[in-house]
């Protein structure tokens, strides 16, 4: 039996049984015209994969959840726990990405695994991926826009903290990468190598300035002290694992550099270790990043009651005593969480464009247009700026709204990882002849890993809607799982 689906591009998904050798059936095979223009090498597109992520950047902005449930003993085994559990879901992709390197990913995959109900399951699979990852690409502009603010207060503490001045500073943050993603694409190799290296760089230099100036705390403060009593929380096991929110949100986005398969030399071997790489990478700088804040970090109070909004800016103001020094750390932690973001938009450019092109969205003639003179998916970038725009206004209204958005992206990835990732371990047991072989291949630790992805994903996806207060209020509660649902 034949299946095909044809696509916007020109291009057809065919499933069809071949007499190969093996007596297995002929892998899915993706034929695509190739519109967009491959210009990022092995070293690019691990930076890539590295610095989108800004994962020790990323923890220092989100440390208030883990120090508010959980304390430090959240934030340690947390992060051991995000890394191994997000570098399964890295392996288990990386397998399908070497079989299928194609923007649209998750969607395709779980098209290719699907025993039936294919278009629906890849449909909403789609929206929920693209959805979650415009919605992600405004954690950057919200951290940085709302850290200068913070950092206004420290310097003057007369100053009131109002929402739409922090609006205004979330565009201005992301107006320069969305003029590089434009004007400069063919720069973005060169741009993503020296973030890389700034990313690597700048966290001993953060560290060594902790060591040097701050008094350390024991180490009982450090791997022991559990933190249970702020929130409300009763059960532990309930506040350990609301408290992973700030250490599972800075790996979340282990398959952005998948979105740039179409424009990656030799992407079903680069592609799959870009991953791999990045997110071992990203998971051991935020340990180390974690265990020197930890050990280096002053009144525990008056950083969780910080009146800049940040504990960090207050931990690294307690350890140098200095105003100036404090605003050069932070400014060492924005920059490369800064231009992460220019490879957040060009990740989620290319996601849009792919699934307009296989019709998914409204008006997908319109969105999949490539720009023959820039060569990339203008039309799909301004409506991914166009979201940043216009999930920034929620901030106008309500804090706790948007930050249920920033959950909502988390939450959203997790479930776009966990559908391919089922449906390959039901295929698995179904009809393994029927999994094509592709240049990376966990072997047979790939049921094992599968299985542990999914139970990671799992557990994630159950406490990232849960409100990190109770009782819950219209203030506090979590909107992630309703808006979700919607």
């Amino acid at each position: 039996m034949q299946e095909e689906m044809e696509m916007k591009s020109g291009s057809a998904v065919r499933s069809v049984p071949a007499g190969s050798g093996n007596d297995a059936y002929e892998s899915v095979t993706l034929r695509q015209k190739q519109q967009l223009e491959r210009y990022l090498n092995f070293f690019s597109s691990v930076a890539f994969s590295t610095c989108l992520l800004a994962t020790w950047e990323s923890a220092g902005g989100s440390l208030l959840a883990g120090l508010y449930n959980g304390g430090p003993a959240a934030i340690v085994y947390g992060i051991i726990l995000s890394t191994v559990g997000n570098l399964a879901i890295a392996c288990s992709l990386a397998e399908l990405a070497s079989i299928h390197p194609t923007a649209g990913a998750q969607y395709h995959w779980s098209y290719f695994l699907a025993p039936r109900g294919r278009r629906f399951i890849s449909f909403f699979q789609g929206w929920v991926t693209v959805f979650s990852w415009s919605a992600l690409v405004c954690i950057a502009p919200y951290f940085i826009g709302t850290q200068i603010q913070g950092m206004v207060v420290l310097a003057h503490p007369d100053y009131e903290l109002v929402r739409w001045r922090g609006t205004l500073l979330m565009w201005a943050v992301a107006i320069i990468p969305i003029i590089i993603n434009i004007y400069a694409r063919r720069v973005m190799g060169g741009i993503e190598v020296a973030a890389g290296i700034m990313h690597v760089v700048f966290l001993p230099v953060t560290i060594a300035v902790f060591v040097i100036l701050a008094p350390r705390n024991p180490d009982s403060f450090v791997w022991n002290t559990f933190v249970g009593g702020l929130s409300g929380w009763k059960d532990s096991g309930v506040v350990f694992s609301i408290g992973l929110l700030g250490v599972i949100t800075p790996l979340a986005g282990v398959d952005g550099v998948i979105h740039m398969a179409e424009e990656v030399k030799n992407a079903n071997v680069v592609v799959p270790r870009s991953m791999i790489y990045g997110t071992l990478i990203n998971g051991t700088l935020a340990f180390c990043y974690l265990i020197a804040i930890l050990y280096c970090m002053g009144d525990y109070t008056e950083a969780v009651t910080s009146p800049t909004g940040y504990p960090i800016i207050t931990i690294a103001y307690q350890a140098t005593g200095s105003k100036a020094a404090t605003f050069i750390l932070m400014a060492i932690g924005m920059l490369p969480g800064w231009i992460a973001l220019f490879n957040g938009l060009a990740s989620v450019t290319r996601l849009t464009w792919a699934f307009a092109r296989d019709n998914g969205l409204p008006f997908s003639d319109f969105f999949a247009f490539v720009d023959p003179i820039y060569k990339i998916p203008l039309r799909a970038l301004f409506l991914v700026a166009s979201c940043i725009f216009a999930l920034s206004f929620i901030q106008i209204g309500s804090t706790a709204a948007f930050n249920a958005i920033l959950s909502l992206s988390t939450l959203g990835l997790y479930i776009s990882y966990l559908i391919p990732l089922i449906l390959l371990v039901l295929k698995r047991f179904t009809s393994p002849q029927d999994i094509p072989q592709g240049t990376f291949s966990l072997g047979k630790f790939g049921l094992p890993m599968n299985l542990l992805a999914i139970l990671f994903a799992t557990y994630f996806v159950i406490f990232l809607p849960f409100p990190a207060t109770v009782p819950v209020t219209a203030e506090n509660m979590n909107y992630a799982g309703p808006v979700l649902g919607v």
